[in-house]
């Protein structure tokens, strides 16, 4: 591995303890108070001292997003190939869905609280609403995005509509579909959070509010460090889960890089 390489590798680490240290700085060269912005050493207590409560609502949190962001997955990819199948559905569906994305989740949240009352499923389905419209979008781009000379070719060789979508269309389709499981995993845990912060008595959301109440500003940071860890962990399995189903969709030099 050459010098490059291993920059290339320690970059994340040597950006985020540059950050740290910068924080840590400031916090003290400004003075600022710790209700304000606590420095990294007090987030750090606040971590050991609430070991226990981050630990538990923090895999209630990545247990309700992983729930909501799967049931994304399976929806998101049949109406993906709804949608993309034919032109008059997505002339027809699309718009809706335009709609329906531009409704911030958290109003939709006290409608899911009013049928399903406060907890768990509330927080399963703002996941869910919130992350599958990326997912159908980018598959029914891949869809869309057959040559039309391409499909009267397959036509005039005898291949029916399902045979052009089996053989051609979800295998295009595929890098689309598991670039946008990317997108899908963060917003699911910002639905997750959303919904927790208004209607649930657990998960990070919720502990954070809790926090708030009680003027705990380094607990705060503490929640907002785990939803990050968990954020950037679940992208990277996406981008793992990506690069290992779809490496022959990307380019040799930006697969090396």
């Amino acid at each position: 591995m050459n010098r490059t390489a291993i920059i290339v590798r320690l970059s994340p680490w040597l950006f985020t303890i540059g950050l740290l240290i910068v924080w840590e700085a400031s916090v003290h060269i400004f003075k600022i108070p710790v209700f304000f912005l606590p420095p990294p050493t007090a987030v750090a207590q606040a971590f050991v001292e609430f070991a226990g409560p981050l630990a538990r609502n923090s895999w209630i949190t990545l247990e309700t997003t992983l729930i909501g962001f799967a049931l994304a997955v399976g929806f998101g990819l049949l109406l993906g190939l709804l949608v993309g199948w034919s032109r008059t559905i997505y002339a027809g569906l699309y718009p809706l869905m335009i709609g329906f994305n531009a409704i911030p989740k958290v109003a939709v949240v006290p409608i899911l609280v009013l049928w399903f009352g406060i907890g768990f499923i509330p927080a399963v389905l703002t996941a869910f609403l919130i992350s599958f419209f990326p997912i159908v979008v980018n598959v029914a781009t891949g869809l869309a995005t057959i040559e039309p000379e391409l499909e009267d070719v397959l036509k005039a060789l005898g291949a029916s509509k399902l045979d052009i979508m089996r053989k051609v269309g979800i295998p295009r389709t595929l890098p689309y579909f598991f670039g946008s499981l990317k997108v899908a995993i963060t917003l699911a845990f910002v639905g997750s959070v959303i919904s927790e912060s208004v209607a649930s008595n657990y998960g990070i959301g919720n502990l954070m509010l809790q926090a708030q109440a009680q003027f705990q500003v380094p607990l705060i940071f503490a929640g907002l460090v785990v939803l990050a860890i968990e954020g950037i962990a679940m992208y990277a399995v996406m981008a793992i889960l990506e690069r290992r189903m779809t490496g022959w969709a990307q380019r040799s030099g930006f697969a090396q890089s």
